[in-house]
Parts: C-alpha cells; structure tokens; sequence
C-alpha cells in the first residue's frame, strides 16, 4: 500500500470512492468544492498495489474565533468496502497529521467517534475550552495539538469553511 498526496489524475477516483463510501453524494460534493474553492490543505490517498484508490483523507483550514491560526480540520475520511477494518484508514490519518506537523500546522479538529479517534490522540475539544459551530453528540468534537503550546492560549468556537454549511 502506497500513501500519498491526491494528484489531478486521483479527482475522479477519490471521488467515486467517497460517493460510494456514503450514503448521500453530500461528502463528494463537499471534497469537490473544497478543491475547488482552494479550502484544502492536505488530500492523502491509499493506494493498492494495483495502483487504485482505496482510501482518501482531506484537511482543510479552521478559524479560532474568526482568526486563522493554521489550524485544521479532518474530514472527509473513507475506505474503500473490502479494504475496511485493516489499519487503512488509521494509516491514512497518522500520515496526514504527520504532514501537518511538518507543514507547520500545528492544532486539527475532528468530528467524530471519540473511540476512534482517541488513538491520534484526539480529546473533547470542550475540555480544552472549545466549541463547534453546530450542535453535536457530546464528545464527538475533538482536538489534538500536533505542537506543543499552540491550543493552551486560545479558546472559543472553531468554524470550518463555509462549504462544510451544506452538508446539513
């Protein structure tokens, strides 16, 4: 298995797979107007050795309060049926957070299963003073500080790009 970044080749692919990986195409039109609309940071793909898509992760920027901090969010994450409950996808997110890191982006926010995403790390985000910007399942907003000292003197609601609005 190869993880990489997506390339203009991988648009089609990544988003047969996030349709099919969905109950609704709502996923596969966010990641498409996230590209589109140049609101992504990081699109990692898994790839067999085959060479085909079996799993796409994308990060995209935050606000903290209304300000860019460089902070991200994680989501869409998905994994081709067959490959699913391998490490794939947990491959795919270690990765990506690891760029982050690299890339000088230092805090990410998940909404998600905190059963899952706690192996990244990943906490309640209302224990750290932060609030999403849509009622959610208690715990289910998370956050993680890739760099040490960037979470501690912020607090507040974080907003994902306008796009994650339409996802209803």
């Amino acid at each position: 298995m190869l993880i990489r970044t997506e390339a203009p080749a991988d648009i089609l692919a990544i988003d047969r797979l996030v349709k099919a990986a969905f109950d609704t195409d709502a996923e596969a039109n966010l990641v498409m107007k996230l590209r589109e609309n140049s609101h992504l940071t990081l699109s990692l793909i898994a790839c067999n050795d085959e060479g085909e898509v079996i799993a796409h992760a994308m990060f995209s920027p935050v606000l903290v309060e209304g300000e860019d901090h460089a902070w991200q969010g994680l989501a869409p994450v998905c994994v081709k049926e067959g490959y699913r409950n391998q490490g794939i996808a947990e491959a795919v997110v270690k990765e990506g957070l690891s760029s982050l890191l690299e890339f000088g982006y230092p805090v990410c926010v998940v909404l998600g299963d905190p059963n899952y995403y706690s192996r990244f790390g990943f906490t309640n985000a209302a224990e750290h003073g932060f609030e999403c910007q849509w009622n959610v399942p208690e715990g289910a907003f998370q956050i993680v500080e890739l760099a040490d000292g960037y979470m501690k003197p912020h607090s507040g609601l974080i907003e994902y790009c306008p796009e994650f609005n339409e996802l209803g």
